[in-house]
């Protein structure tokens, strides 16, 4: 088991939840409101930067505890994206099947540790940990699977004018599909509440 550690500028983040609205612009979490000058937007953005490794090198702990105890190989790579630290446990042949059971069919499972990382973190650290956890590569193929439903959804409002509801989604799945429509050019919003929250994609006005 090993762990690597890859060190990004932290761009404009996001919220953890989808928005409900794909044309909503986000604010950027952890600024400096009322900072003045570049040394010290910068300065902020640098200790920002560290306190997200931080969190990745705890959550990578906690995770290679749980391996153990779970009995499955895995590597752990921490990184930062989109504002947040970002921990994925990685591994190849037979060792890559048994870790998706810590992702589920539908990605429960990783969901719950997630949160359970989440809250390590925050036990370690004292703040609310937003990172991102991804097993076996299951986020990666849920965007790219997200992004098809999505471009789908997208030609059948061009065509018939009309909305389109999709399936329940957890807030990172309603995410991915909201940056997906916007970026086609229409509009969308999420409805109803957990956990049968949808995405509904609509035409622009």
């Amino acid at each position: 088991m090993s762990t690597e550690q890859a060190t990004h500028e932290v761009p404009t983040s996001t919220t953890d939840d989808d928005t409900g609205s794909a044309t909503a612009p986000e604010a950027a979490a952890g600024g400096a409101p009322g900072a003045e000058g570049g040394d010290a937007v910068g300065g902020e953005r640098r200790s920002r930067l560290e306190r997200l490794e931080e969190e990745g090198e705890v959550a990578a702990d906690y995770l290679e505890e749980l391996l153990d105890i779970a009995d499955l190989d895995g590597d752990i790579d921490i990184d930062v994206e989109d504002g947040r630290a970002a921990v994925s446990v990685v591994a190849e042949g037979s060792d890559a099947i048994a870790l998706r059971r810590l992702a589920g069919p539908r990605g429960e499972v990783l969901e719950a540790l997630q949160d359970l990382t989440r809250l390590a973190v925050q036990a370690r650290t004292g703040e609310r940990s937003r990172l991102m956890l991804d097993v076996a590569g299951h986020r990666a193929r849920r965007r790219e699977e997200l992004q098809q439903l999505a471009a789908r959804a997208v030609a059948e409002v061009q065509r018939d004018g009309a909305p389109v509801a999709l399936e329940p989604m957890n807030p990172f799945e309603r995410k991915v599909v909201h940056d997906a429509v916007a970026a086609a050019g229409l509009v969308s919003d999420s409805e109803g509440e957990e956990p049968h929250r949808r995405v509904v994609v609509s035409p622009t006005a």
